[in-house]
């Protein structure tokens, strides 16, 4: 006779079910040197280094952008001083989306969301007293990625940092913007390709530069279960390799400098073990079916960031106590890079106080939990072992789908994917499911749908304002820039920036060109929407 259970049922947030037990009969095809094996070595389900944290912590990086690039220097030395150790930049929807400050429809974004960019100019604010060889810098940007990744080695070219030493990560991943957060300037395809004209730089120039942050972080935040996260990011992955591929490129070469970027969302041993998932398959996926030689090509490298989707304006104290279990997942799950979310960001962008707080919750958990000092300690839990098993089982399902969908190719599959609607149906469905739950009661969110105090707490906290000051300031200096550079250079750079497009030759050495010129990011963009339009995404109804 069993016990009464005080639910029906037990799933992951992600619908996965949970037995009551788990043990060595939920792992009977389980063999330890090929599933789990050791730390830094295949098919690193530990960890991708020997010694993982014993050896060095992860990188805590976190994301700061706000108004002008002088109010974001002072952040990034706030951050620095305070013991961040990797810069990760915001940039306003302006500069998301190729436009200039002085744009009708920038009006009213400029630095509201992140910091404005348009001319090199700001970039030598945005990283004045910086030297570009000491840090590390995350640049969470994709339809001008091509652009903000030239300003930085212009910014190192003029500080004199030899490109092979310039560090850091652009997003540049532009299929999870098909896909889920809709930030786009030209189609898919087109696309693609400036992707790959920066893989193919990149290999040269910035040989210790991630090229890109292949997203399922933004994949989650639209709503997608910890599966379709999984699966959906893995195939991007695979899609721009294969274009890397088509191109020519050494796989072997362009491996090392790919890495992945995800969401650590609130179900915590789901968490943890779809990191774990996510190296083994990746770890197979390059070995076997692209052929990669280089054990550094095998290793998933990934950053994490805590679930924004989450945070909730009630209680908005609740958020810390959410960030320090989710970010323990990222930990615990192997992350090599972290960003821990403000409390008040269901609110606004993150005030300094608040910002802290999220950095220390890196810190106590590195320095006082223990939790570093040995590697992968959930390994060999039968229940993280099968979660593991069951998540790998799910995203392999869906991989093939999406391979089938293109007749073989993973790119193709991808591509018909987001023309068909394929992917925004399967997350918008994961979405009512949740908030099915979330309406029933049978998700619980403290503060929310339980435990709902009368008195609403946001209104003591002081919550960070973006000056409109900023904006006339902003448009302002794009006016001088505009007045005061060679206006010759700029229009003959972006002349052989568009011959570069037409004749389909690289463009990073021309985006270079021009940025140097003090071209403006708007500027530069115009030229891919002139050849190849603005991106209207097609109906879909489920």
């Amino acid at each position: 006779m069993s016990a009464q259970e005080r639910k029906s049922q037990f799933l992951t947030v992600s619908n996965l079910p949970i037995k009551r037990l788990y043990t060595p009969q939920d792992l009977t095809d389980f063999n330890y040197e090929r599933d789990l094996g050791y730390p830094g070595e295949y098919p690193f389900t530990r960890g991708i280094y020997h010694t993982m944290y014993r050896g060095r912590l992860w990188t805590m990086r976190q994301f700061a952008g706000f108004g002008g690039p002088e109010e974001t220097n002072q952040r990034f030395k706030y951050l620095l001083r305070e013991g961040q150790t990797g810069l990760s930049t915001a940039f306003d929807m302006p500069t998301l989306m190729g436009l200039d400050s002085d744009h009708p429809l920038a009006d009213g974004e400029v630095g509201v969301e992140g910091v404005a960019v348009d001319t090199l100019r700001d970039f030598e604010i945005l990283f004045e007293g910086i030297p570009l060889d000491q840090v590390t810098t995350s640049f969470t940007i994709n339809p001008s990625a091509p652009v903000i990744y030239a300003m930085y080695i212009a910014i190192g070219d003029q500080q004199g940092v030899p490109r092979e030493k310039l560090r850091g990560t652009i997003q540049n991943d532009m299929l999870k913007e098909f896909i889920a957060q809709k930030e786009w300037v030209i189609p898919p395809r087109p696309s693609l390709d400036l992707i790959v004209d920066i893989f193919e730089f990149g290999m040269k120039e910035t040989p210790n530069f991630n090229l890109i942050s292949i997203s399922g972080y933004h994949i989650r935040e639209a709503g997608s279960t910890a599966v379709q996260e999984l699966a959906f990011t893995l195939a991007d992955g695979m899609a721009y390799v294969e274009a890397a591929l088509k191109r020519g490129l050494d796989i072997d070469r362009l491996g090392p400098q790919l890495s992945f970027f995800f969401n650590a969302h609130n179900s915590f041993f789901e968490e943890i073990a779809k990191f774990r998932a996510a190296r083994r398959i990746w770890a197979r996926i390059m070995r076997e079916r692209y052929g990669a030689k280089n054990p550094d090509s095998w290793k998933l490298r990934f950053h994490t960031q805590t679930a924004g989707c989450t945070l909730t304006e009630q209680q908005p104290l609740n958020n810390i106590i959410r960030v320090t279990l989710q970010a323990l997942a990222a930990v615990l799950g192997g992350t090599q890079s972290l960003h821990t979310n403000s409390y008040d960001e269901a609110l606004a962008l993150p005030s300094e106080e608040a910002v802290r707080i999220a950095l220390r919750t890196q810190q106590i958990i590195a320095y006082e939990s223990g939790v570093a000092d040995t590697i992968d300690p959930l390994g060999g839990s039968y229940f993280v072992e099968a979660l593991t098993n069951e998540i790998e089982r799910r995203a392999l399902e869906y991989i093939k789908r999406i391979e089938e969908m293109g007749g073989g190719s993973i790119l193709e599959g991808v591509l018909a994917g987001i023309e068909n609607g394929f992917f925004q149906r399967e997350i918008a469905q994961a979405a009512y499911e949740y908030q099915k739950q979330v309406e029933s009661g049978d998700q619980i969110i403290v503060g929310v749908n339980r435990y709902v105090m009368p008195e609403d707490e946001k209104k003591k906290i002081k919550i960070l304002r973006v000056d409109p000051e900023v904006q006339r300031r902003q448009i302002e200096r794009l006016r001088r820039v505009r007045a005061e550079r060679d206006n010759r250079v700029v229009k003959r750079a972006l002349e052989r920036l568009e011959e570069a497009v037409r004749t389909r030759e690289n463009t990073m050495p021309y985006i270079l060109e021009a940025v140097k010129a003090y071209a403006s990011v708007g500027e530069i963009m115009d030229v891919f929407r002139r050849i190849y339009g603005s991106y209207r995404e097609p109906a879909s109804f489920a």
